[in-house]
């Protein structure tokens, strides 16, 4: 590839390889590069956490698209090989082994990291059963001692942690999640639905205790092993493995070194255009302004990556492509399909339509009369209809919402 020509895309995550395969169809001219860190073809994320580590999922049924598609599309893969820093003086990436490659133009899609637990820093997270979970190397490392009857200690209790729990205590591991705030979930859904989550998980064997800091790790004479998860209460968690999940820190410091505006991820406007002309970004990395809330935010989202990448990639060939679409999010634990739509923060009125005994619901965060965001649990058909009211900012009477008897799509406007 001529280095005039040449788009670098660094991250080959979903954000990365949407972003390369929509320049090209966009009409981008010359070459394509795809560097990733990991020497997989680009993967799907979320089955990691569910299908993948209960043993469901083939490896080879993870990825993202065939090695074809990107022939076919001429995007050159550069697996395994890690971006260190960015010239922009000399229009190059720098590579960790020396390497150097020029680029015409360069999209930023390196996504995050598992935010490190402080208690661990003493050496707990260098010994061989303690894992963060984020990539396929994690997994299967995980995957060697996720074995019945095995102690697993989660620290976390957002959705990573309990769907781990859900796929760990099926295979009959004995589970522990230790969570920190006082309910699980809690900065993403209200008290009922937190409630409702804990519920089930202890039904289904789970010790689930909240409010809970772990403040330290005992490890064996060799110093291989974690045996024990110390609490700040002095309790002591008998563990055979220890999964850490308590949030992800954006990648942003490639971007911070070269100069890119960055606050909590690099800053992006609606056709994701970073601060830096030429720079483009998507996905878990970035931060941007809502419309449609009115704020600065940024999204942990395989959709929300799509959309800012199919962005970036118009962008790049000279066409307004601006997205502000609807942040929706999914989990899956047990039976249960939880779809969520749009941000509840800021929410001053809780409605629940359906019942959670049932395991089937709906819990909707209302500002005023206008509907921020949805959580559907087992109601498919249902978040579709969600989607609308949030995007649409329509106006609703609290009763309705709740009474099962009222059809949602006779709340939406008609035409």
């Amino acid at each position: 590839m001529r280095s005039d020509d040449v788009l670098i895309v660094v991250g080959a995550g979903h954000a990365g390889a949407e972003l390369a395969i929509q320049a090209r169809e966009a009409g981008w001219p010359g070459g394509i590069a795809l560097v990733g860190d990991e020497p997989a073809l680009p993967y799907h994320r979320p089955p990691l956490s569910k299908g993948y580590l209960a043993g469901q999922s083939a490896r080879d049924s993870l990825a993202l698209k065939a090695r074809a598609a990107y022939d076919k599309a001429g995007v050159e893969l550069i697996a395994g090989r890690h971006v260190r820093a960015i010239d922009g003086a000399a229009a190059q990436v720098l590579f960790d082994d020396g390497g150097t490659m020029s680029y015409a133009r360069l999209a930023l899609a390196t996504g995050g990291r598992p935010r490190p637990l402080p208690a661990a820093s003493a050496g707990a997270d260098a010994a061989e059963n303690f894992h963060y979970l984020r990539t396929l190397a994690d997994v299967d490392r995980i995957r060697q001692r996720f074995v019945p009857g095995a102690r697993l200690v989660i620290v976390g209790g957002g959705y990573v942690g309990l769907e781990v729990a859900a796929v760990a205590v099926k295979r009959g591991l004995k589970v522990t999640v230790l969570e920190a705030a006082a309910r699980v979930l809690a900065r993403v859904t209200e008290p009922r639905v937190s409630a409702f989550y804990e519920q089930v998980h202890r039904e289904a064997g789970v010790d689930l205790r909240v409010g809970v800091q772990v403040d330290g790790f005992e490890l064996d004479p060799a110093r291989r092993l974690v045996t024990r998860v110390r609490c700040a209460d002095g309790e002591l968690v008998e563990a055979d493995l220890v999964i850490a999940g308590i949030g992800l820190v954006p990648n942003t410091e490639l971007a911070a070194a070269a100069g890119l505006a960055v606050d909590d991820g690099i800053l992006v406007d609606a056709c994701s255009r970073t601060s830096v002309a030429g720079i483009v970004a998507a996905g878990d990395c970035t931060r941007f302004h809502s419309a449609l809330y009115g704020r600065s935010i940024r999204l942990e989202s395989v959709p929300n990556a799509l959309e800012q990448a199919r962005s970036a990639a118009a962008a790049l060939v000279g066409i307004e492509r601006p997205h502000d679409s609807v942040p929706w999010f999914w989990s899956d634990q047990y039976d249960l399909k939880l779809k969520m739509v749009g941000l509840a923060q800021g929410h001053d009125r809780f409605v629940l339509r359906g019942s959670p005994e049932q395991r089937s619901f709906v819990a909707f965060y209302l500002k005023g009369e206008r509907v921020l965001a949805v959580d559907t649990v087992n109601r498919v058909p249902e978040f579709m209809l969600a989607k609308r009211l949030v995007a649409e900012r329509v106006a609703v009477d609290a009763d309705q919402l709740a009474d099962d008897g009222v059809p949602l799509k006779t709340l939406l406007p008609s035409g």
